[in-house]
């Protein structure tokens, strides 16, 4: 399936743009970008190919910024019971810098994405761990 086509006259965009402004909203509310990610696999299967590409992205950030914040958690987790012996500490610190980066991730993509969305193209890269 290619990812390069221009937008159809019968693509509209409103959709796509909904789930990265849930996606986004998550930021507030935590729990918003599951709504996205609902609408996302629901739409994927009858949208053309610009959205399609988008839809896959989006559930793609979805999936590998819940692995990241999991491993975040479970970093973070790991320091707390740690820092009874104090080397927990730097451990939890480590955690801290990676649910940030995970966090800044998650926004850059975002809104790469509704870069590409609002010019009308497919995303290019849709599998890509980076954005």
């Amino acid at each position: 399936m290619t990812h390069n086509a221009s937008f159809s006259a019968a693509e509209d965009k409103t959709m796509p743009a909904v789930c990265y402004a849930l996606y986004l909203l998550a930021y507030a509310t935590g729990i918003t970008a599951i709504i996205g990610l609902v609408i996302a696999y629901s739409q994927r299967s009858t949208a053309g190919p610009v959205n399609a590409s988008h839809y896959t992205f989006m559930i793609r950030t979805f999936w590998i910024g819940l692995l990241m914040m999991v491993a975040t958690g479970v970093l973070f987790g790991v320091g707390a019971i740690l820092s009874i012996i104090l080397i927990g500490f730097p451990i939890m610190g480590v955690a801290w810098l990676l649910g940030a980066a995970a966090c800044i991730w998650y926004g850059v993509r975002c809104i790469v994405g509704l870069v590409y969305l609002s010019r009308g193209e497919a995303y290019p890269r849709p599998y890509a761990v980076l954005a």
